[in-house]
């Protein structure tokens, strides 16, 4: 994987070197230090020839002149000036690295006619050049064109405050680096990435001062998790049960709860997938790879909370010894559950996962996070996430933060008639209502298993992989979901 850019930041000027980026308002507009960089008038000229007129993330690149100090000169859109937020200021900094992406030292010229740049602003617009500069191809032996890289690309973002938009950036470092280690995780082949290899990636946070304990198939089996056992006695990678907590907030404070599904490879078992698209099964530890890149995060900028991170970590494999359709389990609740279908193994990963976390640590809420359904993709397609919860005011935070992040969520109901398509005649419950309403009944068998605590689902298997590409990402993983509950921390947990 190449190594990612590294950022600076400096006074406004015109650089003397390398390709320079100037931000355009809508319609085209430039801003004094902009236009002193354009002198000759040349993008003026172009965005007339090219009908470019200032659409957010939208871009255009000319020949620098020939006695210019800089090789390259290109302009970003901003858009209405006046609608610009912090999801707007990243989208510009990954379109803005996106059109000098071949040159090793890259200049962003923060400053736009009509709005000056918040240090918060120019902290995120360098968060989108992260992003946008992700790539995984360390598996590649020969690169596309040929030449080895020449090192990471530096880029310097001139702006009014630089100490203070380097201040900014601190924390949101970390971030980019909670979303990149999700993105890693998910990205990774199954061969590489099991069960015992993410539960080490996962203990590496200790280094951040993150507390992290493992929990084995012996000490599973000592707390009766039988719905987890269940779905990963199929395999030879054993099962892993991984804690992860960070203590920054007060001692007294109840902790917010992030639990996610983390199913290394899913072949469906025994009710086998069909060969086709089976290969992004690697894929379906979206979830657990999401919860320990928000541990990353929060660590990394001391999040004053206090926030726990759980993940079940298995693999669904069908071996001679692996769980049969009609095979009754009984959860760590007591709970018994009919296995109707064993490629709907995620919720019976998580039905252990959610009474643990719940019994053991009495948290504030509970949201959990699972590639669970291809339902929620015929459903919303790859622009939204699926949220079903037991409490309005969760669900209400969960939608602003993925507003604010552009990691948007979509609600959908709950009920008692979906709830009653899960009872079974022969346990307490069925692990799959069928195809109608796939998403929902999914979410009301989770809901079984957290009592009365403010809990929310997110059914992110059309948006953790496969999304489409945008200014903030151009890989296979997206690292759903990081950005949307940091916000959710930082907004409700934190001060």
């Amino acid at each position: 994987m190449p190594v990612r850019p590294t950022i600076a930041f400096a006074k406004i000027a015109v650089p003397a070197r390398g390709a320079v980026v100037v931000l355009a308002a809508e319609g085209g507009a430039l801003s004094a230090p902009a236009a002193a960089i354009d002198a000759r008038g040349q993008l003026a000229k172009a965005f007339s020839v090219a009908d470019f007129t200032g659409k957010i993330a939208a871009g255009i690149e000319v020949l620098a002149p020939l006695d210019a100090g800089f090789d390259r000169l290109a302009a970003v859109g901003v858009g209405k000036p006046e609608a610009l937020d912090r999801r707007a200021w990243s989208r510009i900094g990954g379109a803005a690295f996106a059109a000098a992406r071949k040159a090793q030292d890259i200049s962003i010229l923060a400053d736009v006619e009509g709005a000056v740049p918040t240090p918060d602003d120019v902290a995120a617009l360098a968060l989108g050049v992260l992003l946008n500069a992700y790539a995984f191809d360390k598996y590649k032996t020969r690169k596309d064109n040929g030449k080895a890289a020449t090192g990471p690309a530096k880029v310097t973002i001139l702006c009014p405050n630089p100490a203070a938009a380097k201040r900014a950036f601190a924390a949101v470092q970390g971030l980019a680096d909670g979303v990149v280690l999700a993105r890693d995780l998910v990205n990774e082949p199954a061969n590489v990435l099991g069960t015992l290899e993410f539960a080490a990636k996962a203990k590496e946070l200790e280094a951040l001062g993150v507390k992290v304990e493992i929990l084995t198939e012996k000490e599973m089996r000592r707390l009766k998790m039988g719905a987890l056992l269940g779905v990963a006695q199929g395999s030879i990678r054993p099962p892993r049960l991984v804690v992860m907590r960070w203590d920054g907030g007060k001692a007294k404070d109840k902790p917010a709860v992030f639990v996610g599904k983390g199913v290394v490879f899913d072949t469906g078992g025994i009710s086998i997938k069909p060969a086709g698209g089976m290969e992004d099964m690697k894929g379906d530890m979206g979830g657990a790879a999401a919860v320990t890149g928000l541990m990353h995060a929060l660590a990394a900028r001391k999040a004053k909370a206090n926030v726990i991170g759980v993940i079940g970590l298995v693999e669904n494999m069908p071996d001679g010894n692996a769980q049969r359709p009609g095979d009754i389990v009984t959860s760590m609740s007591g709970q018994t559950i009919e296995v109707i279908n064993t490629d709907a193994e995620g919720r019976l990963v998580l039905a252990d996962a959610l009474w643990y976390a719940n019994e053991r640590f009495a948290p504030r809420f509970m949201v959990n996070l699972a590639t669970l359904t291809g339902a929620i993709i015929v459903a919303l397609g790859n622009d939204h996430a699926g949220l079903f919860s037991n409490d309005d005011a969760l669900a209400e935070q969960l939608l602003a933060a993925g507003r604010d992040t552009g990691e948007k969520l979509w609600r959908l109901p709950l009920g008692p008639a979906y709830d009653k398509m899960i009872d079974s005649k022969n346990a307490d419950m069925k692990n799959t209502g069928g195809r109608q309403a796939g998403s929902i009944t999914a979410a009301q068998f989770l809901q079984r298993f957290v009592k009365d605590t403010p809990w929310a689902h997110l059914d992110i298997a059309g948006t953790a992989m496969g999304s489409p590409s945008s200014e903030t990402n151009q890989s296979w993983a997206s690292g759903f979901g990081v950005q949307l509950l940091d916000r959710l921390v930082r907004d409700h947990c934190e001060g």
